[in-house]
């Protein structure tokens, strides 16, 4: 089994097909969005491959160590994720045709009008420690 990151994106990726964006969708729509999603993940921990989902919150700050006293905190000019990364999936499956299988089927989630907004999502495995040869 491999652990995969599904990255759903605000943009930065190709256009989906139904490129509306969710601020302007109606409520039930929005529903039927985050309803697709919880059976989709539902589905997989069924099947033992899923590991965790978050969608992500606009708000976010850059900080980093400055020394003692107070970290700086700033809101840029860096490219942030909050305006990139809307949220995720993880997933531990058995191979990398897998994880674009599911990739696929996740990204048919319903958006504005009820249609699928076919969006592009990311898909990136995570790093394992690499194996040890002892003699």
């Amino acid at each position: 089994m491999a652990k995969y990151l599904l990255l759903k994106h605000y943009r930065g990726a190709p256009a989906p097909v139904n490129d509306a964006p969710m601020d302007q969708w109606t409520p039930e729509e929005v529903s039927a969005h985050i309803r697709y999603m919880r059976d989709f993940a539902k589905r997989l921990e069924e099947t033992g491959e899923f590991v965790d989902a978050q969608a992500l919150a606009p708000e976010g700050l850059w900080v980093r160590y400055g020394g003692e006293g107070r970290p700086p905190v700033t809101d840029g000019p860096f490219p942030e994720t909050k305006d990139l990364i809307a949220g995720w999936m993880v997933i531990d499956v058995d191979s990398q045709e897998r994880a674009l299988e599911l990739a696929a089927e996740l990204s048919a989630a319903p958006g504005a009008g009820g249609r699928p907004i076919h969006e592009w999502l990311e898909v990136r495995p995570f790093l394992h420690e690499p194996e040890t040869v002892t003699e």
